[in-house]
């Protein structure tokens, strides 16, 4: 019972000790230990910090087990070292604090409402992706970073699977800044790809793909536009942590555009973190997690979807799973190819 007690202050106290190691973190104090153990004076001295200061971090660090303590001697423990070192524990931090932190304290009007009440902290648009161009750099550098993490560590595992079937036109959409595209012009110098998003985005892949000259084309579609169509004649069409972007409904009449644009050889990719098909109780929990996100920043209405759920879509638009290609990737990534 005590144990369930202390389980149940966790998450009472959770946004203070997130708080907490984010400030052990970039006040410099669990680098220091890191380096070298010592006590709090020494810490405050060489980091020009009060001593109540780094008492008082310290002393919430030892119930986070992010320090030790041994006869007045501090000690950075195993999960302070993945607080400061782990790439992926300081994106998700850093997406939490700079991205969802202060809008997440309207989530119940969020979920009640059905939009993203939190998103008005940065600005008055109707989802993140409207205003993404226009978020203050350290919000938007979060948003990227986190963004990119995930999906530069599954796009060299998918590029053989895309490629398996030899296309020789692409179309990536949702292509963002063009991270994708450019992976495929790299590594195929006869393939053409095209770039289907909002203005915003496409502004910054031309940019990051200039170089590339007539093998790249970019299509300012507007997906929730009923009236909107995607550009017909590619081999190959796909959509990477796209459609988590949506709700179920909009995911069917997204793939319902994509059926109608695909002809009867073209191939139909999406590439989801599936909750449901994670290796990682870890990994399920972040995308759980991230599914709130949605909720009350980016859009209101979509999460993050189980392998059921986005069959489900598929079979709704008229299209069929061909296969199902599972633990892609770093962070088990699930590919879903599909034919009309």
């Amino acid at each position: 019972m005590a144990d369930i007690a202390f389980d149940a202050q966790k998450i009472a106290f959770a946004p203070i000790s997130f708080q907490a190691a984010l400030a052990l973190r970039d006040l410099g104090i669990l680098e220091f230990l890191n380096n070298t153990p010592a006590d709090d004076k020494t810490i405050a001295k060489k980091l020009k910090l009060s001593l109540y200061a780094v008492q008082t971090l310290l002393e919430v660090g030892l119930g986070l087990d992010l320090v030790t303590l041994q006869n007045g001697v501090y000690n950075i423990s195993k999960t302070g070292w993945f607080i400061l070192c782990d790439p992926m524990t300081r994106v998700n931090m850093d997406f939490v604090n700079d991205v969802c932190y202060q809008g997440m304290y309207t989530l119940k009007d969020s979920l009640i409402k059905g939009k993203p009440t939190g998103l008005k902290v940065f600005g008055k648009w109707k989802t993140v992706y409207e205003g993404l161009s226009k978020l203050p750099k350290k919000n938007r550098t979060s948003w990227f970073a986190f963004d990119h993490f995930y999906s530069d560590i599954a796009f060299p595992a998918i590029l053989p699977l895309v490629f398996e079937l030899k296309p020789h036109t692409i179309f990536d959409i949702g292509g963002n800044t063009g991270k994708w595209a450019k992976k495929c012009l790299d590594h195929d110098p006869q393939v053409q790809v095209g770039i289907v998003d909002l203005p915003g985005q496409l502004a910054v892949a031309k940019k990051n793909l200039k170089k590339y000259k007539n093998r790249v084309s970019f299509h300012s579609v507007n997906l929730l536009d009923g009236k909107s169509v995607i550009p017909g004649g590619a081999d190959a069409y796909l959509m990477s942590q796209f459609l988590d972007c949506f709700s179920k409904d909009e995911i069917v009449s997204i793939l319902k555009k994509v059926k109608k644009a695909a002809d009867k050889n073209a191939r139909i990719y999406i590439l989801e973190p599936l909750w449901d098909r994670q290796e990682y109780a870890a990994s399920t929990f972040c995308l759980n997690h991230t599914s709130l996100y949605f909720t009350n920043i980016a859009n209101g209405n979509s999460k993050m979807y189980s392998l059921g759920e986005m069959e489900e879509c598929i079979k709704k638009a008229g299209l069929k799973t061909e296969k199902v290609f599972d633990g892609v990737g770093r962070f088990a990534y699930t590919l879903i190819r599909c034919t009309k």
